[in-house]
């Protein structure tokens, strides 16, 4: 791999500056209470917004991840990358329910819809999922770029991201998140558009590209029996997951929240989803050229997580790969800097305001960040752990989160489909689903000390997609089943939380969104339904 030379050490600096020129003018903003730190001060445009949940989104567990199962033979799993459909579904379905209750957080959501037990259960089980995903994947894949790129020791180069990111994030709150995360998508979308490019020029052009690896290796819908990715489980399993983590996930619905309105929330959500189609062709794409290179014998790497930074050294001219680097670096830390304040969010609004209400509103930023502290300590103490689960980390990512997902996806969809969902339902759910979740995680690790063909033997095997299907529908039955034995609950209580107990102002809803608004969620339909098509193999 070639190290960086001056011209890239100069744009690596210009990022910086310019970065933290950004986040100081933020933070030289007075924080006046709790709403302006977590939500910056519900005031955002639709552009940031939407930039904002892409940058979030794309970590460099994405950028490291995705080229990585595009150069190890995993083509299937760009499915999570085209659902796009599904972020449209935040906006139209779940958002105009959270705009209208004002809540700060999801769980604080539940507690409106269901319960304060529902809440603290959630509220709990984000955080266990955030030291499990969110947290660890994005300091481990920071590592690996950063040492890849710098050429410094790994845990030398992970702890001094996070630390360098928590300062802004601590000082500034939301808002200096936001901000930082526009600045970085668009930082991360040209560098990593231009290695795309000049990748593909370099192979030969695309239908180089195919030849080299065969037509079959783009073939993201692979039969029921494949012992991987059989496509009805992929598809299922994948929805679920799409639909906790951009529906219902504080670190996603978060951006939302801090919109003007419901209308520029909702074109957010849509601007973001249409920048969610783009991880596809630019860290997807790379990872099948660094493989295409590699055979023949171009390029030379060990590992398939390696492949992105391997690529962008060797291939890039000087300057743009200083860009590129920065970009990398943009997506760790933006990842970082979300992470960082939705946990935040939810132990202070979440545990420590229910704890002492009367806790003064600076007293609660202050006890948020030193949350952050704790949870990124706990992050780094399980990466070691996490290699262990899965060999390539974007496959690790999934599979975590297939075990995470279903309950609190059942709880929230049929919560706002249907008012007969009770309290009881909900957090026997949650409480069930956790369990047996987490179970699957014990003993899949201990897979190989249970005898062949015996249930715990199985259970641990089993595919983590079709696991997650079954898991799925184990949920809706347990939430429909007990909701149905017990009590309704008092429509009082559900106004304006379900579709049902929505009052019916028409001309509201019409002032929420435009013709553009639904030509643009067409026209992201559209793409979807091809990129789908296009990548069969053939």
């Amino acid at each position: 791999m070639k190290s960086l030379d001056n011209l890239d050490w100069i744009c690596i600096s210009l990022y910086f500056l310019v970065l933290f020129g950004l986040a100081v003018w933020v933070i030289l903003k007075k924080t006046k209470n709790t709403e302006d730190y977590f939500l910056a001060g519900r005031n955002i445009g639709w552009f940031v917004v939407g930039a904002s949940i892409f940058a979030s989104n794309i970590g460099s567990e994405h950028v490291v991840g995705l080229a990585g199962a595009g150069a190890g033979d995993k083509m299937p799993m760009l499915i999570f990358e085209i659902q796009a459909w599904v972020v449209l579904i935040l906006g139209w379905v779940f958002l105009p329910f959270y705009a209208r209750s004002g809540v700060f957080t999801m769980p604080e959501f539940l507690e409106r819809r269901f319960s304060a037990k529902s809440r603290w259960f959630l509220s709990v089980v984000s955080l266990i999922a955030y030291i499990l995903t969110k947290v660890s994947v994005t300091i481990y894949a920071g590592g690996v770029v950063v040492s890849a790129l710098l050429g410094i020791n790994f845990w030398v180069g992970a702890i001094a991201t996070v630390i360098l990111t928590g300062v802004y994030t601590i000082f500034g709150g939301m808002r200096a998140v936001v901000y930082t995360e526009t600045l970085q998508a668009i930082i991360l979308v040209i560098g990593a558009a231009a290695l795309t490019f000049i990748g593909l020029d370099y192979v030969g052009g695309w239908g180089e590209l195919k030849a080299t690896l065969g037509p079959e290796y783009f073939n993201m819908w692979r039969p029921p029996s494949d012992p991987d990715f059989p496509w009805p489980s992929l598809f299922i399993t994948s929805t679920i997951i799409g639909i906790w983590y951009w529906c219902t996930d504080q670190y996603i619905v978060q951006r939302t929240l801090t919109a003007k309105n419901l209308k520029e929330g909702r074109r957010g959500a849509i601007w973001g989803a249409f920048l969610k189609l783009l991880p596809v062709f630019i860290f997807l794409v790379p990872g099948v050229i660094a493989l295409a290179l590699k055979q023949k014998g171009m390029l030379q790497w060990e590992t398939p997580d390696e492949a992105f930074p391997v690529l962008m050294s060797n291939l890039l001219p000087s300057g743009l790969r200083g860009l590129v680097a920065a970009g990398l670096l943009a997506a760790l830390m933006s990842s970082l800097a979300s992470v960082f304040n939705s946990c935040s969010t939810l132990f202070t609004v979440d545990i420590y305001k229910k704890l002492k209400p009367d806790t003064p509103e600076i007293k609660l930023v202050q006890i948020g960040r030193i949350a952050t502290l704790i949870v990124v300590f706990l992050g780094i103490i399980w990466i070691p752990i996490m290699a262990n689960i899965s060999g390539v980390l974007y496959e690790y990512l999934q599979s975590v989160q297939s075990y995470i997902a279903p309950p609190i996806t059942a709880v929230f969809l049929l919560g706002i489909f249907s008012k007969r969902i009770n309290a009881t339902g909900a957090y026997a759910t949650l409480v069930i689903g956790f369990i047996l979740g987490m179970g699957r995680i014990v003993i899949e690790l201990m897979s190989n000390s249970f005898a062949e063909g015996s249930i715990l033997h199985t259970l641990a095997t089993m595919n983590f997609l079709t696991f997650g299907a079954w898991f799925f529908l184990f949920c809706i039955l347990l939430l429909v089943g007990v909701s149905l034995l017990t009590p309704a609950q008092d429509e009082k209580q559900l106004a304006g939380l379900t579709f049902a107990t929505t009052p019916k102002d028409k001309e509201s809803k019409e002032k929420s969104y435009g013709w553009i608004d639904i030509a643009a969620s067409v026209v992201i339909l559209a793409l979807v339904i091809w990129v789908m098509i296009s990548f069969n193999g053939k």
